[in-house]
This record gives C-alpha cells, structure tokens and sequence, in this order.
C-alpha cells in the first residue's frame, strides 16, 4: 500500500502543480467489483481534503469504461446534482499501474444495505423523495446539452428496447457456466413482447438504487456513486432497476426500502415530466430481473475461475442470481 500511496503522492503533485502536496492514509474501501475504491488523504498549501481514488482491477465483474463514467460525474456535478467533484482522470497505467481516476471524497455520510429490512430508518421518506426525483432529474436531461451523446448505447426510440436484451444476452452468453432456463426463457419473452417506443433518449445511470448513493445525518441525499455503467437509453430502465425487489429489504411494495411504489413513480413522473406507462415500465421490470441475473452470472464465473476472488462475487453468484432467478419465474408465470 505504501508503494501505491507513493505513486500516487507522486502523480499528484505533477498533476496538480502542487509539488508540497503530501497523500496520506490510503486505505482500500470493501466492495465494488469493477473498480478498486481507496480513500485518502491529500494536503497541499495548508489545505486538507479527502480524496477517492477508483483504479481499474486486474478482473473486473463487469467490463465497464471509466472514462464514460468520469464524463457522468463531470457532467452531472456541473449540473448541481448530488455528484462528487471529479479531480483526474488517467488512461496511462504507467503511473498506478492500472487506468483511474480520482474524484472528492463525500464525507461523513451513510450508505444503505441492500440486506437491511429497513436502510433507512426515520429518513425513508425523505431520502425516497429525494432518490426518485433526483433519478427523474437525470431522465429529463438531454445528453446532447451535456455533451454525453458520445455515450454507448441506442439512440432510436424504437431499437433502444432490444438493443439493451442483446447486450446482456451477450454477456450470458460468454459468461454462462451452467444452463439458465429461467433467464433463457425471460429473454424470449422479452424478445417476443416487446415494450412501446421510448419517450426520448436519455442519459441511463445503468446502476441507480439503494446502495449506490450517499446521505447524511439529516437524510439528505450528498452523492450518486457508481456511474461505471452508464449509457444512452430508455429512462424507464433505470426506473425499473431502482424499484427492483432485491433492493427492497424484502417488502417490493415500498421499492429501494423507502417509500411506497406509487408515490416513488409519482416523484419520477413529477422530476422527469415522462410518464411511466405500465406496460412499458412492466417490460423494463422484467429487463431488471434479465439484466441483474446477466450480472450475477458474470460474477459467479469470476469467482469460479479465479480471476476475481472478491466475496461480493460469490455472494452474488449464489444469492442475488437465485434471487432473480425466483423473481423472473415468477413474473414469467404470472404472464409478466
């Protein structure tokens, strides 16, 4: 670690300009398994200030672009949503040995758990309030004033549905170890039912929901996290993930652990000015359970092979795989 606290002290003081600036207390965060994630800190002319350093892994749960995700957090701070503010951006992995990027440290906040039956205690409301509307914030924004139409992704209202299927049936497809019947049979499904057009294409966070965000004391929501999947597409997407029922502490009637199903569309619809029509945010439903399934699967061949021995990918691999797995029969008996 003090070689890496080095390299980086190093890099910093030629990035910045700042030759006193010293890096201190570098320390890897748990979890993340497609970026590794430390803290630090770095003091330069008397000032002090934490610092987030994201560097690629050697193998990584899914392959991801972390200059996508640094242009989403560039983009939506300057926007004033609850973003942190990026600092460095490096290709080269020269300097860490590995592609990184560096962004400020949001601190003295509080995440939720996606095992919690109740993440956020006192503040669900609030912070529910705050999490569907922010996610609507992001839905309303045109990715051609942000300068993000470069992002991947589908830009045909009518295509965006299918492209995203062919995309994880691709990652299915090279990651499977066993057969899937279950996830096999929501992807037919998918195919042969497909939803209305998109409203618009839109900026798609790709991993909104509880666990990936930030909040303080007051139940204020700081920071949005995680923008590694980031894309262009239907904004119903990341309104289907973010109410999936395995981020729901076991009770899918108040999606996230926060507030109820209704009022968290309602707070989408009022944030975004798009509707939420239930035939096609039902589809995107079932796309959530195909798209975390396609997830789990990658992890647990991660594991499987060594290649990532991270713990979070075995327990996605047996827990949330089985449990996408249970929600996809479900809804496919149901008649999704």
């Amino acid at each position: 670690m003090n070689d890496l606290s080095d390299k980086l002290q190093a890099y910093l003081r030629a990035k910045l300009g700042e030759p006193d600036l010293t890096v201190t207390g570098l320390a890897r965060i748990p979890g993340g398994a497609s970026r590794e994630t430390y803290r630090f800190r770095a003091k330069s002319g008397g000032a002090e200030r934490g610092l987030i350093l994201r560097r690629d892994p050697p193998a990584s749960l899914i392959e991801t672009e972390r200059t996508t995700e640094y242009q989403a957090y560039e983009a939506f701070h300057a926007l004033g949503l609850p973003v942190p503010a990026p600092v460095a951006l490096e290709l080269d992995p020269a300097p860490l040995e590995r592609p990184f990027f560096i962004m400020e440290e949001i601190e003295n906040c509080l995440t939720g758990s996606i095992v919690s039956p109740d993440p956020y205690g006192v503040h669900r409301d609030k912070i529910g309030r705050q999490f569907y509307g922010v996610l609507g914030r992001i839905a309303a924004v045109d990715p051609r004033d942000m300068g993000l139409s470069n992002f991947d992704g589908e830009t045909d209202i009518h295509d965006v549905a299918m492209h995203e299927v062919a995309r994880w049936e691709k990652v299915i497809d090279e990651d499977e170890i066993e057969p899937q019947p279950i996830v096999r049979a929501a992807i037919r499904w998918l195919k042969r039912n497909p939803p209305p057009p998109a409203q618009k294409i839109a900026v798609v966070h790709g991993d909104y929901r509880t666990g990936n965000f930030l909040y303080d004391e007051s139940g204020t929501i700081r920071a949005i996290l995680d923008w590694e999947m980031a894309h262009l597409g239907d904004p119903l997407e990341d309104l289907g993930w973010a109410i999936d029922p395995l981020w729901a502490g076991g009770n899918p009637g108040f999606p996230g652990g926060m507030i109820a199903r209704d009022a968290a569309i309602a707070a989408w619809e009022k944030a975004s000015g798009l509707t939420a029509e239930p035939q096609a945010l039902r589809w995107w439903e079932i796309f959530a359970g195909l798209k975390g399934a396609a997830i789990w699967i990658s992890a647990a061949r991660e594991y499987a092979q060594g290649r990532n021995i991270d713990p979070i990918n075995a327990f996605s691999g047996w827990y949330c795989l089985a449990f996408h797995n249970m929600i996809l029969a479900e809804r496919l008996g149901e008649g999704a």
